[in-house]
């Protein structure tokens, strides 16, 4: 998306331009916010109150560093009835046209008068195509079939977008039936709800009033694909990486003899520790979030990671077994409960330096539930090979991570997958709400994966439990995430 330009008549000789026109407030803005993915209000800028652009603004649509399709969003009509009224009245006896509306605008400007429909109007002269955005929750008055016939006597070709949000459809009917006497085609686009898909739809509609560019309209809608399918696969490169690193991640330190013999400083350490894994899980994914919220051009949407849904999550409880993650039976047929844990067990024989661990399960669980809450806090892992040697005496290595409970990651990953469904299902042009919902009331999307792929997963997934990933299954790995990240957008999985 390059910035915006108030020049409108710059464009290359093989680029369409389409004028977006309306009524001040009809929409105009957020339809270009969605269609061309811009959230910041320095490229686009949407307001509550009428009159946001008050300029003609040329925003291209860019892909592979070329210029593919031109927009101009425009001023909302604001004397609709009294340029109509005018240009009647220079035409004189008969139908307006084109040439009608051009002396319209030359004696405006000469007098300074309709400064908003001269703007609205002037690329159209220049031969752009129209692209008229309604708000269908307003009744149909006598102003919106002023703007109609202005636009009709102009000759361009010509779309009509019903920028649906709430109207009822009583009144999108009246449109429709209207807007089909005025406009070569009428088409329905939620600026507030609108995905990818539908995005594709509205520029694929382009080819019915623009049979002259047809061939770079076209080759527009190719490119999108690729570059979505790109988003999609670079999408699955960050979930590997954060599966792979939150199996990995291990929390550790040396303590001293001193620490290890008196119960009341080992079990604070190990409080310590607890907290610090939960932290490095957290930062982990939000990383991860950063990445997608990138990858799919969202800097306004906020995370408020307080009531983001993770500190909520008890692995034991019923709910999240019927909700998050695999059942217990997928899971069996997944692998079994060696899962995850494998080569993460407690040292039995650590000659006393686990002792008290099950009065740190018991007393650490409100702390550990920084991230996940439950019993099934990191087991731990001790390591007694000779001991260490520390200024002032010997010391024992204490290791922490992951969680034994081996639904951890496969709640890790639903937690993302719901977070990447929020992400492509928010609209550039929605401003009023800026953060992501915690997602309590969605279902997770990984139970929805075929066996094999399940099977596939947790055998990389173990490996990784032991800190030697298979990166010859990595390639399995990565193509079966993208399958599931193009089920979710397609929402046709396969249960």
């Amino acid at each position: 998306m390059n910035e915006p330009t108030t020049d409108v008549t710059d464009a290359p000789a093989n680029v369409p331009v389409f004028a977006v026109v309306g009524k001040v407030n009809a929409g105009k803005s957020s339809v270009l916010a969605t269609l061309l993915e811009v959230d910041d209000d320095r490229i686009i800028r949407i307001l509550p109150t009428a009159g946001a652009t008050t300029q003609c603004q040329a925003l291209p649509l860019v892909l592979d560093d070329r210029e593919c399709i031109r927009f101009i969003d425009t001023p909302g009509f604001q004397k609709a009835i009294g340029a109509m009224n005018e240009i009647k009245r220079i035409h004189g006896p008969g139908t307006p046209d084109l040439e009608s509306v051009r002396e319209f605008v030359e004696q405006s400007s000469a007098t300074g008068d309709f400064e908003d429909e001269r703007r609205l109007l002037d690329p159209l002269l220049k031969g752009a195509g129209l692209l008229y955005v309604i708000d269908p929750s307003k009744p149909l008055r006598d102003e919106f079939i002023a703007e109609m016939e202005i636009l009709r006597w102009t000759g361009r070709r010509r779309m009509a977008l019903l920028n649906a949000k709430d109207a009822s459809e009583e009144h999108l009917k009246t449109w429709r039936d209207r807007l089909g006497s005025y406009f070569n085609l009428v088409r329905t686009f939620n600026a507030h709800e609108a995905r990818f898909d539908e995005r594709r739809r509205l520029l694929k509609s382009l080819l019915e009033i623009d049979e002259e560019h047809a061939k770079v309209i076209e080759s527009t809608i190719r490119s999108l694909d690729d570059e979505w399918r790109q988003r999609r696969e670079e999408t699955a490169e960050v979930l590997v990486g954060a599966l792979e690193s939150a199996m990995m991640l291990r929390e550790s330190r040396v303590l001293e003899e001193r620490v290890v013999e008196v119960d009341h400083r080992r079990e604070r350490v190990q409080a310590e520790m607890v907290e610090a894994y939960y932290k490095s899980v957290t930062k982990l994914v939000k990383k991860s979030v950063d990445e997608l919220l990138k990858i799919y051009r969202h800097h306004l949407i906020k995370i408020d990671w307080d009531e983001f849904g993770f500190e909520d999550i008890d692995l034991e409880a019923e709910e999240t077994w019927s909700k998050w993650g695999l059942s217990r039976s997928q899971l069996a047929m997944a692998g079994g409960a060696a899962g995850a844990a494998a080569g993460v067990a407690v040292d039995v024989g650590s000659g006393g330096l686990t002792h008290g661990a099950g009065t740190l399960f018991g007393t650490l669980f409100g702390a550990a539930a920084a991230f996940f809450k439950g019993d099934e806090l990191p087991d731990l892992k001790v390591d007694l090979s000779g001991g260490m040697k520390l200024k002032g005496g010997e010391g024992r290595k204490l290791e922490l991570g992951p969680p034994k409970n081996e639904n951890f990651p496969w709640i890790l990953l639903d937690r993302l997958l719901v977070t990447y469904h929020e992400v492509i299902s928010r609209a550039h042009g929605k401003r009023d709400v800026d953060s992501l919902i915690s997602g309590d009331e969605s279902q997770g999307f990984v139970r929805h994966m075929s066996g094999e792929d399940r099977r596939v997963l947790n055998k990389w997934l173990v490996s990784c439990g032991k800190g030697d990933p298979d990166r010859g299954l990595e390639p399995d790995v990565f193509r079966l995430l993208v399958s599931q990240l193009e089920a979710i957008e397609t929402e046709n999985f396969s249960g």
